[in-house]
Formats: structure tokens, C-alpha cells, sequence
């Protein structure tokens, strides 16, 4: 288990997504560009509430740029062994059910194009498919909505459950 170590006005300070980030910020950077074998090793070895927000940050870090990253991120959250569920179950561990029905709502639109095309999404499908753009864009309108609920939740989480995440210095 990794706890970060910080000073308590920063704790108190932090903005909600700036807190979640500095509670992950070095396993997350540890892990970058590594192979699965050792992705999850790192996760594995990070308590409950350590995991949860790891997960959550490996999908809105990715997801929150564009239409298209959030698109293209999901679609590679689905095909990723391990990291569909572990997003998913992150939300479930936060009670975030309107980032969750979104998520399952995205899945739902990536599944019936993948069907309808015997393919992998791909982020050029936005370029090709006007309908799925303006669909992929409402749903990320829809994200850009739910996101700032989402991070006060989970910073709440991190504010109540401190001794999860942060050793304060004295």
C-alpha cells in the first residue's frame, strides 16, 4: 500500500480532480508504458479505495480530452482484459451511478456499431459515420456534464477516508 505524504493545507486545498491525481499520481506514472504483468501488479498491491481511484483516473485521464479520445478510450477499455470491470467496479465502489449508466450506455453504442460493421470501433468511425459522431458527441456533452459530480464524489471520498490515501506531515 502507497500512501502519498503531503502537507495538511494542501490536503484541505486541493481542488477535487487535482486531489484524486495526487493520490495516484506516482503509481499511475510508475505504471505508464509498462506491460499488463506489471500494470497489475501495481494495482493489486494498492488497498480498496487506492485501486477504485486508480481505475477511475486510468478511464477520465484518457476519456476527458475530446469525443474522440473519450470514444476511442472506452472502445480500448473493452477490449482490454481486466479494465472495462475495473472502471466499472471503481464507479459501483464510489456509488457514482450516473458516470456508470453513461458508461454502459457508451458500451451499448460501441457494441451495436461493432455489430453492424463486423469491427473493431476505431476513432475514424467519427469521421466516416455522422449519426455515431453526433451520438458519440452527445454522450461526451453528457460526460463533461456528469464529471464534475463525479470528482466532488470521489475527493469527498479521499477528504473522508484520508487515512486510504494521504499521511499528513507534520
Amino acid at each position: 500500500m502507497t500512501l502519498v505524504t503531503m502537507k495538511q493545507v494542501e490536503f484541505d486545498t486541493l481542488s477535487d480532480e487535482r486531489l484524486g491525481w495526487a493520490c495516484v499520481e506516482s503509481t499511475l506514472l510508475g505504471i505508464r508504458g509498462k506491460d499488463a504483468a506489471a500494470k497489475e501488479q501495481a494495482i493489486t498491491s494498492l488497498n480498496k479505495s487506492q485501486q477504485a481511484l486508480c481505475m477511475f483516473r486510468v478511464f477520465y485521464d484518457h476519456a476527458k480530452k475530446s469525443a474522440i479520445e473519450y470514444y476511442s478510450w472506452i472502445s480500448y477499455l473493452l477490449q482490454t482484459p481486466g479494465y472495462w470491470p475495473g472502471v466499472t467496479g471503481s464507479l459501483r465502489y464510489f456509488s457514482d451511478q450516473k458516470m456508470l449508466q453513461l458508461l454502459e450506455d457508451t458500451k451499448q453504442v460501441i457494441k451495436e456499431r461493432n455489430n453492424k460493421h463486423n469491427g473493431v470501433a476505431f476513432y475514424k468511425d467519427l469521421e466516416q459515420d455522422n449519426e455515431l459522431s453526433h451520438t458519440v458527441n452527445r454522450l461526451y456533452e453528457r460526460f463533461q456534464e456528469i464529471v464534475p459530480n463525479s470528482l466532488k464524489r470521489i475527493s469527498t471520498f479521499i477528504r473522508s477516508n484520508q487515512e486510504d490515501f494521504v499521511i499528513i506531515e507534520k
